[in-house]
């Protein structure tokens, strides 16, 4: 079965769920920004034969602006919306009263870095393959359930590894981490908004904040750049550290921000 994820941590659902039974390819490639990518000719000429396609549902601007067109050119294609059944919270800024005009009410669309809600996307990614391909409902219901446990004790170990921190704030450039501190009892505190560069107000605003808070670390994506985070942490006698909010390879990718929050957290 020809299955299109729109981004890689959805993809890792498919071949779990899917296993020999799925070929999957993604939209978002590795580096990719889901905020503004634009699909290649070749991508478009595939989702042309593609049996499913597993959106996240949960106001991605890639999805935002080109499921329309990926329906009109595939008229049988089924959606799997991953964020079914997920409560959604509102996008956190560093200073709220900085979120741009209209935007305050817009939810936090990462909502897949919490392994309670992966559990959901698991589920929901089952059902839509099983629908599908009812013949193997039972192969899919199987690797469910492993996978259903495998994320009860990730859930379980991260929550061990960041019990004892005591500090329970930290910095993040792109606020992608609201789930993952909201299942494990951290605060969040974004810097960048809508992707744009920050003025060197709100640069001075968020170096004050670091430094009355405690913190020393200032985490970043891969798919932005790093170059104010840079300076924040220069400023304030800090570094950076790298957390990926796009990796394929989910359960170690979460393990390794667990590790990377706890030692920066101190």
């Amino acid at each position: 079965m020809q299955v299109v994820a729109s981004i890689e941590p959805l993809a890792y659902f498919v071949e779990r769920i899917g296993g020999d039974r799925v070929s999957v390819s993604v939209m978002v490639p590795p580096g990719g920004d889901p905020h503004s990518y634009e699909p290649t000719p070749r991508q478009m000429a595939r989702l042309g034969s593609a049996a499913l396609f597993v959106k996240a549902g949960s106001g991605v601007e890639f999805e935002l602006n080109w499921m329309p067109r990926f329906l009109g050119l595939n008229h049988a294609l089924r959606v799997c919306d991953a964020s079914e059944g997920v409560r959604l919270i509102p996008m956190a800024h560093a200073d709220r009263h900085d979120a741009p005009a209209g935007r305050q009410g817009r939810h936090d669309p990462h909502f897949w870095l919490s392994p309670a809600n992966a559990r959901v996307i698991a589920a929901n990614v089952e059902r839509s393959l099983a629908a599908i391909d009812q013949p193997h409902r039972g192969e899919y219901e199987a690797n469910l359930a492993k996978l259903d446990g495998e994320l009860a004790a990730l859930d379980g170990q991260i929550r061990q590894r960041l019990d004892g921190v005591p500090n329970r704030r930290f910095i993040v450039f792109h606020p992608a981490w609201g789930y993952f501190a909201r299942d494990f009892g951290l605060e969040q505190m974004a810097v960048e908004q809508e992707g744009k560069e920050l003025t060197p107000v709100q640069m001075a605003r968020v170096i004050r904040l670091a430094r009355s808070a405690g913190i020393r670390t200032v985490f970043v994506s891969p798919q932005f750049s790093s170059a104010q985070a840079d300076a924040i942490a220069h400023d304030i006698g800090g570094t950076t550290a790298t957390v990926d909010p796009l990796s394929r390879e989910y359960q170690g990718n979460l393990r390794r921000a667990a590790e990377a929050f706890a030692g920066g957290m101190r």
